[in-house]
């Protein structure tokens, strides 16, 4: 009896030991399409401590708002060891090649908030037509009628349909009656901020600045409606959306000149990717990553395992939100703001 202990006990610390030799020979690679917007750097620490604290390794690469960089950036990551890849695409379609090439090798690819048409990819993601929906909902409430503009994200980007699809299921009615009309709707390229700045530029000026609301589709996209805004004396009389909860959107929030940004916790998205990165590299299946479900309403129609996660919107009302989530600091949101003006900073 005692001799089977001892077997037992140690045949139990062997497959322990080998459990995390195991864990500790995980790489995971991370493909960044740029860390332009402020949010990815919050997303990558999310990722590195939950590999830290797997025992697994990080490694990335930027690939600095360029498809050409991103696919051999992806190459670079698998012939660094990579045993599996986080990869947030710039062009979906451009980088289509090296994500079918990583799946071939075995090597699995989690498609990170934005959507990779690939049925050997993983899909992890907030809801982003959900998003939509609530960016329309709360421009809607202060505006429902007059004059709207739609700055909306990259064209390459799936996530930018995705976003103004859920916009127009809130707003669809009231454009069909005449009580909202479209006067400008763009593509942002790239998502940079100074695009669409140029962008809502142009709409002021071919409607003499006869603009009610502005649907913009994220942070950097509502700074640089905003700036165009304040060029003509109309920011914070002009309702405007966002999401990510940027901390300098937050604050806008706070001054007024912002309407909403629809909150995305990234510490949550990046944790949940590092765990379904490490569990696909260990050979779990697709379809049995916890929580995954069913999803095929990307361009192509490609049936895809997929993972969403819950947005909050923030708005004036309910900044103590994010400040509680310690997600950003009560001096940083209040920043210019006059006393008593917003419950938050009291």
């Amino acid at each position: 009896m005692k001799k089977f202990l001892a077997v037992a006990l140690s045949t139990t610390v062997l497959i322990s030991t080998a459990s995390i030799a195991f864990a500790q020979e995980m790489v995971v690679g991370v493909s960044w399409s740029n860390f332009q917007e402020e949010r990815w750097k919050t997303d990558e620490a999310a990722i590195k401590s939950a590999l830290e604290a797997a025992g697994a390794k990080y490694i990335s690469a930027d690939a600095q708002s360029s498809p050409t960089k991103q696919l051999t950036d992806i190459e670079s990551l698998i012939s660094q060891g990579a045993n599996a890849l986080i990869v947030l695409a710039q062009d979906s379609d451009a980088i289509g090649p090296a994500i079918q090439a990583a799946v071939s090798e075995g090597v699995p690819v989690v498609g990170y908030d934005r959507l990779i048409e690939n049925p050997q990819a993983f899909y992890l993601t907030f809801d982003n037509k959900e998003v939509g929906r609530l960016q329309a909902k709360a421009v809607y409430d202060v505006a429902p009628k007059g004059n709207y503009v739609f700055i909306k994200g990259s064209s390459a980007d799936p996530n930018a349909d995705f976003l103004f699809a859920g916009q127009m299921e809130v707003l669809k009615d009231a454009i069909d009656k005449g009580d909202i009309k479209n006067v400008g709707e763009a593509y942002t390229d790239g998502w940079l901020p100074e695009n669409a700045q140029k962008n809502m530029e142009q709409f002021l000026t071919a409607n003499d600045n006869k603009v009610d609301a502005v649907v913009a589709s994220n942070d950097g996209t509502a700074g640089g409606a905003i700036a165009a805004l304040a060029a003509q004396g109309l920011a914070g009389s002009v309702p405007v959306s966002g999401q990510d909860g940027d901390h300098a959107a937050l604050n806008r929030i706070a001054l007024g000149t912002q309407t909403v940004s629809v909150w995305k916790d990234a510490r949550e998205l990046g944790k949940k990717a590092a765990e379904i990165a490490l569990e696909l590299a260990k050979g779990t299946a697709l379809d049995k990553v916890e929580g995954a479900t069913k999803f095929s309403g990307g361009p192509k129609g490609v049936e895809m395992n997929a993972v969403f996660l819950a947005p909050v919107a923030i708005t004036k009302d309910n900044l103590n939100v994010v400040i509680d989530a310690g997600w950003v600091t009560k001096d940083v949101v209040c920043q210019g703001v006059p006393a008593g003006k917003v419950a938050a900073c009291n």
